[in-house]
């Protein structure tokens, strides 16, 4: 599979776009962003954008581009030091973590698609949504059918799958997410949604957690950190142009992420009373897209075939989200002599295993979106020491800006680079004093959903099972 590559470079951007925008767009960001602070966490998330995930974002498409390996191979080449082949690793690990629980959120994409094509979507959305949630066997049957779908189009190659899936996927995202907004916008009383959602309070940025949370977002939902870029990279063709398709990728996804709030808080203020609205924001319901969305469609002329798009756009963005994640695995697979094919097997088989506590569970799935939304800042810190050990300015120089580059980047993505570890100490550190005065009785405790003691326990289970792993015969 050495000629692999992609057909064009809309082609790669499409991908690219479809790796970032995905469900975490649509169900994960409008949840997050009112629930710390509305307009003072899009600030910070804007921030978060500039200054991490986009300089993040062309380090990796540098890293891909460049050794033409996998994540793990990749930076054993790049790093140059005895802890490389870890940072590899444990990017693959995080990358695989995610993907094991994002697969099955794809099934509740799947599960309501099917609802809206059989006209079962009624006004009671919080029943129909706690009535599925809380049924193992059905959570458990649409996590498999996801995976099975992922490994089809993975199954297939760059080409002939995961690049003609997503050039028509990604436009018919956009356009659907975009005539749901704008329904949204013209119901009445939408205009508290907007307020709510748009709101800023200076002393709101002075909360660490605010801040942890918005660049977490950007690290979920644009890719940094995650070796998506770097899986992708290795199909681009010699002059491929690292900064403005990485631009476009990290500004596309945070445009979904604006239109699909847009969508869905503006409704939750519309539909409900104010009492209401506020219970359901502050009530951490993993849900509110699947419970207020379905709201909005009865209140539009051709509501039953907007649910019906609607719920099929979602099962798109999670499609081409995953499939990243499948190809990081597989790629991998095949660096040590495995077949595309049976590399993207034995990764559906991993993902559908580790998916089950999740599936069945659905407090464990918040409990690992929360433990590896914070690891993918621990990779974003490895890739940014990694091209720090390896000579940012050189990188710069040499590297991005080419002969075929369109935009020049200036020195201010090596400071940038170079930043990044002191954002990550301050932020990860701060919140971790933090998370101990919150918790003073439970900071400790590793099977809490939301506790520091959960993140340090499955932190060091996997740095372990990293260490062994590297020892194997397979690995060296």
């Amino acid at each position: 599979m050495k000629n692999e590559q992609w057909s064009s470079r809309w082609g790669f951007i499409a991908a690219a776009i479809g790796m970032a925008a995905g469900t975490g767009n649509i169900w994960r960001f409008p949840r997050v962003a009112v629930q710390n602070g509305g307009g003072s966490f899009i600030i910070a998330w804007l921030v978060a954008l500039f200054v991490w995930s986009i300089p993040l974002l062309i380090a990796e498409m540098v890293i891909g581009k460049k050794t033409r390996l996998g994540t793990i191979k990749a930076f054993t080449q790049m790093g140059a030091s005895k802890y490389s082949k870890f940072f590899g690793s444990w990017i693959t690990w995080v990358c695989i973590a995610i993907m094991s629980y994002y697969s099955v959120v794809m099934g509740w994409t799947i599960k309501y698609f099917i609802l809206s094509l059989t006209n079962n979507l009624t006004t009671n959305t919080s029943f129909i949504w706690s009535t599925f949630i809380n049924s193992p066997n059905q959570t458990i049957s649409f996590h498999f059918l996801a995976v099975l779908l992922c490994v089809f189009v993975v199954y297939k190659g760059i080409t002939n799958g995961i690049e003609k899936v997503t050039k028509f996927l990604i436009p018919t995202l956009f356009i659907i997410l975009i005539v749901c907004a704008v329904r949204a916008l013209l119901l009445p009383n939408s205009i508290k949604g907007i307020n709510y959602l748009f709101t800023f309070k200076l002393q709101e940025l002075l909360n660490p957690k605010l801040w942890l949370e918005a660049f977490t977002q950007s690290a979920w939902s644009t890719g940094a950190g995650w070796g998506f870029i770097i899986t992708y990279a290795i199909y681009t063709k010699k002059n491929s142009d690292i900064a403005v398709n990485c631009f476009i990728t990290g500004i596309s996804n945070n445009l979904v992420s604006i239109i699909a709030a847009l969508g869905i808080i503006p409704t939750i203020f519309a539909l409900s009373s104010q009492q209401a609205a506020m219970e359901a924001i502050n009530s951490s319901n993993t849900g509110l897209a699947f419970i207020y969305y379905p709201k909005l469609f009865p209140t539009m002329v051709g509501g039953k075939w907007l649910a019906i798009l609607f719920f099929l756009a979602m099962v798109m963005a999670s499609l081409t989200s995953i499939i990243a994640m499948f190809e990081v695995a597989v790629k991998n697979l095949m660096d040590y002599g495995v077949s595309r094919k049976k590399a993207a097997v034995i990764t559906g088989i991993v993902a559908f295993l580790l998916g089950l506590p999740s599936a069945y569970n659905i407090e464990i799935l918040n409990n690992q979106d929360f433990v590896w939304g914070v690891g993918l800042l621990v990779s974003g810190l490895f890739v940014s020491l990694t091209i720090i050990k390896y000579g940012a300015e050189k990188i710069r120089n040499n590297e991005i800006n080419t002969e075929y580059s369109q935009l020049y980047i200036g020195s201010w993505w090596t400071k940038f680079i170079k930043l990044i570890p002191i954002i990550f100490i301050f932020i990860f550190g701060w919140w971790i004093w933090q998370s101990i005065i919150w918790y003073p009785g439970n900071w400790w405790n590793p099977f809490a959903v939301y506790s520091l003691g959960s993140i340090i326990f499955q932190f060091i289970i996997v740095y372990l099972l990293i260490l062994l792993i590297n020892k194997l015969k397979f690995i060296n």
